[in-house]
């Protein structure tokens, strides 16, 4: 019997480093495996068309683009790129687009600046799965598998938030005031009201992390107006400041919202987008 014991104790334990080494050897095959290729959907309103990473990789038109000052690598990048008007066919400048990303990011992009080919011109970047892109950070992915890059982003005052990484799908939607009706400034205001002014730049600036009396597609930062305002409770020129440069007020490692320089969001622009969040905070809706 003790000898029964004594086999079956010696078998236990070839079996159990058996399975250790099994284990070990999986998780060394993951950990080197390369990144992997992924897939787009492009959603317009009368076409639906998946992208491979090969096939895009294989268009003709595709190219290497040199972007100055990457918006999330904060270097000079170069990527292997294709034009984005290129692969949204039929579209109209006055439609409206929605890149989401893995991370909830929702960037409501209008159609007209994706269109051009000139001037400050869209690019949907590839990553080749053979030559990754380095991480955003320790401990982050890359960019990829497909980010929204810009060319002579300056000519046409592209915003950080029209630079959508690490994008899963593009889609064609109603605009932003169509679906989001709680998002919308007094009706009585004439169009061309430096209130409506603010809102057009709170779609372009700000609706791609926050949403508004709970009213957006966006994941990632708080709501501007449930349960206060940031008018509310930032005194002075402090809003102002924070949107300038978040680091420089409330400083912490996982900070995600991005500076907005003057030469992306001038002055003038800032005051009307600052004007349509003390508007909202008295048009409060709860979600």
């Amino acid at each position: 019997m003790r000898a029964n014991f004594r086999y079956r104790e010696c078998h236990c334990h070839s079996y159990r480093a058996l399975l250790l080494k099994t284990i070990l050897a999986l998780l060394i095959a993951l950990l080197t495996l390369p990144v992997s290729a992924a897939q787009l959907t492009i959603e317009l309103e009368h076409t639906t068309k998946t992208w491979q990473t090969a096939d895009l990789l294989k268009r003709p038109d595709i190219q290497t683009v040199q972007i100055v000052d990457d918006v999330s690598y904060k270097r000079t990048m170069t990527y292997r790129a294709v034009p984005l008007a290129a692969l949204l066919p039929g579209l109209k400048p006055d439609s409206h687009l929605q890149a989401v990303a893995l991370d909830g990011f929702a960037a409501e992009l209008a159609a007209a600046p994706l269109l051009q080919n000139h001037g400050a011109r869209a690019w949907l970047a590839v990553e080749d799965p053979a030559h990754p892109w380095p991480a955003l950070a320790e401990g982050k992915p890359s960019a990829g598998p497909f980010y929204l890059v810009w060319t002579d982003p300056q000519v046409g005052h592209i915003s950080p938030e029209q630079w959508p990484f690490q994008i899963s799908g593009i889609k064609q939607l109603k605009t932003v005031a169509e679906r989001f009706p709680a998002l919308l400034p007094d009706p009585k205001l004439a169009a061309n009201d430096p209130i409506n002014q603010g809102f057009a730049l709170f779609q372009k600036n700000c609706l791609a992390c926050h949403r508004l009396n709970g009213a957006g597609d966006a994941q990632v930062g708080p709501d501007l107006n449930i349960p206060y305002n940031p008018t509310e409770y930032f005194s002075g020129d402090f809003l102002k400041r924070y949107i300038r440069d978040p680091q420089s007020l409330r400083h912490w490692p996982q900070a995600k919202m991005p500076a907005f320089t003057a030469s992306v969001l001038p002055d003038t622009e800032l005051d009307l987008l600052v004007g349509y969040l003390r508007h909202m905070a008295g048009r409060k809706q709860q979600p």
